[in-house]
């Protein structure tokens, strides 16, 4: 899928935006994300990173302080950021802990932000640990969860759930709506800049047209375009 840019961004001297997948993908879920944002003029870095390997703060560690490490090299004056789901709590724990001065605009896709039902009911369930490693295990809803001890948004973030499900399962254990892994409700973080719902499934939220659209939407203007979206 292509989507062409409607009017040329307004850049600095250099930008860069850093991807970041989910949670048992790889970079190549993110391919149509890159695709879209390459068109639309941004350099694009889709990073790779073993998410069920070690803790939530090792990843991040290792993968987002590269990417800065490259994009820095490459002499980037602001860098931007573009997630799915476990993606988003990679860059939270990271900012928590780093000053970035570069940094510009960061767009969640379906991030369990104040974590997800799914984990407290199974994530004892030794099936669940193993597919999802240790990572997986902190994503739950108690105060002591890694989502819930990361604090308020620090950054210009821009948060896009969606509210449509394929996995009935999972969406019986989350209550109001969901995407099948997260509430709608528990993907917001507070002073986050916008938040927008679509009709999207977890699992494909990031190769959504319309979530697409609005992240591009936002990594120009700091807003979501409201009036277009359905919800």
């Amino acid at each position: 899928m292509t989507i062409v840019a409607t009017s040329a961004p307004v850049f600095g001297a250099q930008e860069e935006v850093i991807l970041l997948h989910g949670l048992c993908r790889t970079s190549r879920s993110m391919a149509e994300m890159e695709r879209a944002l390459t068109d639309a003029g941004y350099k694009v870095r889709n990073v790779d990173y073993p998410s069920r390997t070690a803790s939530i703060q090792k990843l991040a560690d290792d993968a987002i302080g590269k990417a800065i490490a490259d994009c820095q090299r490459d002499g980037a004056t602001k860098i931007d950021f573009v997630t799915h789901s476990m993606g988003g709590i990679l860059v939270r724990s990271y900012l928590a802990r780093h000053s970035v001065p570069s940094l510009g605009r960061v767009v969640m896709l379906a991030p369990p932000n104040q974590g997800s039902e799914v984990v407290d009911k199974l994530g004892w369930v030794f099936l669940f640990k193993w597919i999802n490693g240790q990572a997986g295990t902190e994503l739950g809803t108690d105060k002591n969860s890694t989502p819930n001890k990361l604090g308020t948004a620090n950054f210009p973030a821009g948060i896009i759930a969606g509210d449509r499900s394929i996995n009935w399962i999972n969406s019986l254990l989350i209550p109001g709506d969901d995407d099948g892994k997260v509430s709608v409700e528990r993907t917001k973080l507070a002073d986050m800049s916008d938040h927008i719902v679509i009709h999207a499934t977890h699992p494909f939220i990031m190769k959504n047209r319309e979530a697409i659209r609005q992240t591009i939407q936002f990594m120009r203007t700091g807003i979501f375009e409201h009036a277009a979206c359905p919800q």
